[in-house]
């Protein structure tokens, strides 16, 4: 591992706990503010930043995105996602020390489940940790993102049809998110040729766009149900679609070995049995 690299995972360890952090304040914020309108989006962000909690969660997560763009901009996107999505096992553990959530065996169980399993990604990672991997095609990401951004759409979309919308909206936030953060490290590549000509980049727009829509799609579904299933389905939802950016978009090598091969599908098999232990989340009011 490169110097730069090992810079960048020490990045990506600190941006994994300021955004659990910055997500469980997000989340005391929210559910004290009137719930999201679709039709009102201004006015329902404008009402939300009216919480002191919610205002300190979204500048800690703005810490942590910081830190994320530098974790980016040194080492290769499925590395730095594998090292966050291992990081989420620290969720129970602040929820229940640091926040006083109430967290169940169920909860712990399935967010254990989906940390290793996304961890485990990590050690299919072949040959990714020598350079930052940040070249593209222009046709490949597009399409990467249409898939991607549209799966979020869709998914807020189907919301509305739930009458417990929580994970469909959490869903929906991290895979915007997950737009987001690949059009990071699309334009990091950049970087050293244009500097801060990379904010003129239709790249930096679409970060924003996807940024501010998913921050609201976000506070919505922490709105809908319990801090620890809606934070875990988020991160889980922007991990496996970044993760899978890495080998599709940039180049990140493959595993060359059947072992490797099988120790991803089970990583992948392990997030789907944490997803199918994750209890439906409803209204915090409901719940208490």
């Amino acid at each position: 591992m490169s110097p730069g690299v090992g810079i960048g995972v020490a990045l990506a360890v600190a941006t994994a706990l300021a955004s659990i952090v910055g997500f469980l304040y997000k989340h005391r914020g929210a559910v004290e503010a009137p719930a999201v309108q679709w039709s009102r989006p201004v006015h329902s962000s404008l009402v939300l930043f009216r919480s002191r909690a919610y205002v300190l969660g979204i500048v800690i997560a703005t810490g942590s995105w910081g830190l994320h763009v530098g974790a980016l901009s040194l080492a290769p996107i499925s590395l730095v996602q594998t090292v966050i999505a291992g990081g989420l096992v620290l969720l129970t553990v602040c929820a229940d020390r640091l926040f006083g959530l109430t967290v169940t065996r169920r909860e712990w169980i399935g967010v254990a489940l989906t940390a290793l399993g996304l961890a485990l990604l990590a050690a299919t990672v072949e040959g990714g940790a020598r350079s930052a991997h940040s070249d593209y095609t222009t046709s490949t990401l597009l399409a990467f993102e249409l898939v991607v951004v549209g799966g979020g759409v869709l998914a807020g979309a189907l919301s509305t049809r739930q009458r417990r919308p929580g994970l469909a909206l959490a869903v929906s936030a991290g895979l915007l998110w997950a737009g987001s953060d690949v059009c990071i490290k699309a334009l990091s590549g950049k970087l050293g040729d244009v500097g801060a000509g990379v904010l003129l980049d239709p790249l930096a727009l679409a970060i924003l766009v996807l940024s501010l829509v998913g921050l609201l799609v976000s506070a919505a579904s922490l709105q809908a149900g319990p801090a620890v299933p809606v934070i875990a389905t988020t991160s889980a939802a922007a991990n496996v679609a970044t993760i899978a950016a890495g080998p599709i978009v940039f180049g990140d090598p493959l595993p060359a070995s059947t072992g490797g091969v099988i120790l991803r599908l089970v990583a992948f098999a392990l997030v789907l049995v944490a997803a199918a232990l994750t209890p439906g989340p409803v209204r915090a009011a409901e719940a208490g």
